[in-house]
């Protein structure tokens, strides 16, 4: 009997974790190799799993709704003949391109330490847990001492928040001692005064609804990115008249000619790609004192679903696009998450983010960085303004259409040198827009 290992597939550079929203499945059902499998959710995306063998399902180690770290063992299959030593090895690189291994997950829980009265095998915690402990004041030594109901003993949300509610009435479990963190005693009583406050009841006419899951995975990653890196926003106006102009004056013909519609999105695009390859230190990630400079220039577009959710696909080696080609991929992606079509892979691996927050109407914004990237750049609404011209002849007033951009950014490595002028560019590309260009 060979049994095959499958794994929970890495779906990109910064999900660590992902839910089981449904199994297709059961024990004892037989499977087609690439056959779905489950479906699974990520703060990103929703995804179909596929199986990466062929034959009868011998055991499910995870229930509907449970979060399951990446590289953990999801389900075991009896491939029968099929070879048992390649197989585990096999299963994560057939999910997804950038599987990894469980032995490399553990390593990547900077705060994963030995579980409670047992041995050297690190004890998982996922970011929500170690968020919902970071707030409460719960230190590792204390955190390691709650009983977990998950796989293995893993501490859940449902574990944390009932230990939460014990110790917040003065009932704190003597399974959890603090001998050696003699500030515990001092910080838990703030912790205790200040929870009241954060339980918000509806007064008067007021309602409370639950947040669904992709705007809790959404909040959990805005705050981990504010408490991530230390944002530095800087601001520039460009003149897109030239831009404006074109746009109008192409955009029947461009359809017609290519069947595709012309957006200021890929004009956008195109100019902050050309800009990153003048700049490389804005396409980088931080990896604890370690500087990760990409080579690839992935763009990606912050996109409303039709839930009023972002996400944000990504245009892969914009830089090499020209127009037509970004164009096409903007219309493809945004159609695709408009319809709830985007694939994992669509929202991988991306290296900067653009989000137009004028798209409703806003002049300008301050957006959270996608983590682990290091910058991000908004455009706001385009505005008819006067403005002060230098001409040959002189100064002069005229009537021209102007757009706020924002840059925020990772002050740990991108100083505000860096940071003023690669939007400076940005906006220097955008007004020296060739209002002849061919299409």
């Amino acid at each position: 009997m060979a049994i095959v290992d499958l794994v929970m597939p890495k779906m990109g550079e910064s999900i660590m974790e992902a839910t089981v929203l449904k199994w297709h499945k059961k024990a004892g059902d037989s499977i087609k190799m690439d056959e779905t499998l489950l479906d699974i959710a990520t703060d990103k995306v929703d995804s179909e799993v596929p199986s990466t063998a062929a034959g009868t399902i011998t055991e499910l180690l995870y229930k509907e709704n449970d979060v399951v770290p990446v590289g953990a063992v999801i389900a075991r299959i009896d491939s029968g003949g099929a070879s048992a030593s390649a197989a585990p090895v096999a299963a994560p690189a057939a999910a997804a391109p950038n599987a990894a291994p469980v032995a490399n997950a553990a390593p990547a829980r900077p705060l994963a330490a030995p579980a409670g009265g047992g041995g050297s095998v690190p004890r998982f915690y996922s970011p929500l847990v170690l968020n919902i402990a970071g707030k409460e004041g719960i230190g590792m030594a204390e955190l390691e001492n709650i009983p977990g109901s998950g796989n293995e003993g893993r501490v859940t949300k449902k574990d944390i928040l009932e230990y939460v509610s014990v110790r917040g009435n003065g009932a704190q479990s003597a399974a959890a001692p603090q001998p050696t963190a003699p500030a515990q005693p001092q910080v838990q009583p703030v912790q205790q005064t200040a929870a009241p406050a954060v339980q918000a009841t509806p007064g008067g006419n007021g309602e409370i609804i639950e947040m669904d899951r992709m705007r809790k995975m959404i909040a959990e990653h805005m705050v981990r990115s504010k408490s991530t890196s230390p944002h530095v926003t800087s601001f520039t106006e460009a003149d897109v008249t030239n831009i404006v102009k074109w746009r109008e004056r192409v955009k029947s013909s461009f359809e017609k000619k290519h069947g595709e519609k012309i957006t200021f999105t890929p004009i956008f695009i195109e100019a902050i790609a050309s800009c990153i390859r003048k700049y490389p230190m804005i396409n980088v990630s931080v990896d604890g004192d370690r500087i990760i400079v990409k080579k690839d220039l992935n763009i990606g577009m912050a996109t409303a679903l039709p839930s009023g959710n972002l996400i944000v696909p990504v245009i892969k080696n914009a830089d090499t696009k020209n127009l037509l080609g970004l164009a096409k991929d903007v219309n493809a992606l945004a159609n695709a998450a408009r319809n709830n079509k985007l694939k994992v892979d669509d929202t991988q691996g991306g290296t900067f983010t653009v989000t137009n927050v004028g798209t409703f109407g806003s002049l300008m914004g301050t957006p959270i960085i996608n983590q682990p990237q290091v910058a991000i750049l908004a455009v706001g609404a385009i505005k008819k303004r006067p403005v002060v011209l230098e001409t040959e002849a002189g100064d002069v007033i005229a009537i021209r259409h102007m757009m706020y951009l924002s840059l925020s950014y990772d002050h740990r490595v991108v100083d505000g040198s860096l940071g003023a002028s690669f939007l400076t560019a940005v906006a220097d590309a955008l007004e020296a827009f060739d209002i002849n260009r061919p299409f």
